[in-house]
């Protein structure tokens, strides 16, 4: 007789012998548990069916963009890959140097090290290496704390220190080329060291020949352009393939935040669109009646192309130069109240506004006028995003901080219902924590060698990373409630913690938001020359 061996009684630790005839009618126990672990492989399935077919139809329309896109960049991608391995080498080797002096250490590597070259630090220190346009990308980081983390939008400060000059000889190359003449027919003189120097451009002042009038020549560096796309490119179609390999990336906008990167920086680079951002503001000042109480440098189109922007030569001090502005103006404070007024009227009766006025771009004109220099990084409001920040300013003007978490909820793109009241608590918090930021006044006092007398220097030394730490606090506690914002808000925001660092030199018992001189957002909707 055939025996079979059947394993009963595992539970009990012991084994079963049964002849065949004493064999149990065996009946699946779970079988809802096998429908249902049967029902979950077939949504996976099915999911994964979708998922393959959604990704299969995408397909072709990324390899088309990746075709045009390498089309577009050409050979200029070749050099900048065999750069970008070189920055990659050079970072990567003073990376290994930091490991070895910590890797007999107790405490173990610092997290800076574990995340080696995609550390804040070694980042930061690869798009140095990496030239102009990882600077500017590095400066867009560092400027759009909505959309990076804290710690790399901290580093990447450092990115905002002087460029290199580019000799004055390759200057004046691409001069005589962008204006298709001699030089010396256009300009009687063009002073050979700049007055400023960025990582995508130069400033040389200069004198039109004929009329005598002092002017400033903007000029993108040489390389540049072709620098930007190649980077650019790389970086867009490094994007779209993220995207497609891990579709929940989409939900983070990827894509399209490197198409806003893009979009913004190639705008900085074309200085036909700087030149349309300097004459609408121009507009907006002669339909306000306001050119008496401020200016932007008026544009020479004849002497300017895509890559040379010629203007008027503002002369003036910034608006952190104490001491001077008194020589020039009777009543510092009202010259802060006139930017303030103009800088708000331009939110909605402008086509765009200013969104840089650090020290550099903000002047006090010896005809007595604020002068807005350099309108490379400009922003629009969205109607959107423009009626919340309404509420905003109104709720910091009579520090009503309910109003103002509601209006950022309003603004900010959210998927979970926020704690308004809890978060209007965190927010006051933040606010009152701006009372507390410290503003170091220099004062430097000297002996002038004509008169014999004494004279009294204020300055101001903007601690950028202060601002920046309080800005972070305002987007990460909002974060912390589920909120996102456009960046438009985040470039909204800096100006306003500019503007308070100048009402903290220029007129330190005003408070700009309650002050009846400051015309906030009433009245300015129906004078708007746009709608």
């Amino acid at each position: 007789m055939a025996v079979v061996t059947v394993l009963r009684g595992v539970s009990h630790g012991r084994l079963s012998l049964l002849p065949h005839s004493q064999l149990p009618i065996v009946r699946p126990r779970n079988r809802p548990n096998v429908l249902r672990i049967f029902a979950r492989y077939s949504q996976a399935h099915d999911l994964f069916t979708t998922r393959l077919q959604d990704r299969l139809e995408k397909l072709p329309k990324l390899v088309e963009d990746i075709v045009q896109t390498s089309l577009n960049t050409g050979p200029r991608g070749a050099l900048r890959l065999a750069q970008g391995v070189q920055a990659v080498v050079g970072v990567g080797s003073e990376w290994l140097q930091d490991v070895s002096k910590t890797a007999n250490s107790s405490t173990g590597l610092p997290t800076q090290l574990q995340l080696g070259l995609l550390s804040p630090l070694y980042l930061r220190k690869l798009f140095e290496r990496m030239g102009a346009t990882y600077i500017k990308l590095g400066q867009f980081i560092a400027s759009a704390p909505t959309l990076f983390p804290p710690d790399y939008v901290q580093e990447f400060q450092y990115c905002f220190d002087r460029a290199p000059a580019v000799p004055f000889e390759e200057i004046k190359t691409i001069l005589g080329e962008e204006l298709g003449r001699p030089i010396d027919t256009v300009f009687e003189y063009i002073d050979p060291a700049p007055l400023a120097s960025a990582s995508i451009a130069q400033v040389h002042g200069a004198r039109i020949r004929g009329t005598g009038e002092d002017v400033v020549i903007k000029v993108l560096k040489p390389g540049i352009e072709d620098i930007l796309v190649a980077d650019l490119n790389f970086i867009y179609i490094a994007a779209r393939i993220l995207e497609f390999l891990s579709p929940d990336l989409s939900r983070a906008s990827l894509v399209a935040i490197v198409k806003d990167i893009r979009e913004s920086m190639l705008e900085e680079v074309d200085f036909n669109k700087e030149a349309t951002n300097v004459e609408s503001f121009r507009r907006y000042l002669e339909a306000m009646g306001l050119t008496r109480q401020a200016t932007a440098p008026k544009v020479y189109p004849q002497y300017s192309t895509k890559r040379v922007l010629t203007m008027e030569r503002l002369y003036g001090v910034p608006l952190t130069d104490l001491d001077s502005i008194k020589s020039l103006v009777s009543s510092p404070e009202i010259s802060l109240i006139t930017a303030l007024n103009v800088w708000f009227g331009s939110l909605l009766a402008c086509e765009s506004f200013h969104a840089d006025v650090h020290t550099g771009n903000l002047w006090q004109l010896r005809d007595g006028r604020i002068g807005f220099l350099d309108f490379g990084i400009v922003g629009r409001i969205s109607p959107k995003t423009w009626a919340a920040m309404e509420v905003f300013l109104q709720s910091i003007a009579i520090e009503d901080y309910e109003s103002m978490a509601s209006a950022l909820i309003d603004m900010g793109a959210t998927g979970k219902d926020v704690d308004s009241k809890a978060f209007a608590r965190d927010l006051e918090k933040i606010f009152l924590s701006i009372q507390d930021l410290d503003t170091e006044v220099i004062v430097a006092a000297a002996r002038d060698t004509n008169t014999n007398a004494n004279t009294v220097a204020a300055n101001v030394a903007f601690d950028e990373r202060q601002m920046n730490a309080l800005f972070l606090d305002v987007v990460r506690v909002s974060e912390s409630y589920g909120l996102k914002f456009p960046r438009e808000f985040a470039l909204l925001l800096k100006q306003l913690l500019y503007f308070d660092r100048y009402t903290r030199l220029l007129a330190p018992n005003m408070n700009m938001y309650r002050d009846q001189r400051i015309e906030l957002v009433s009245n300015r909707r129906q004078r708007n020359i746009y709608q």
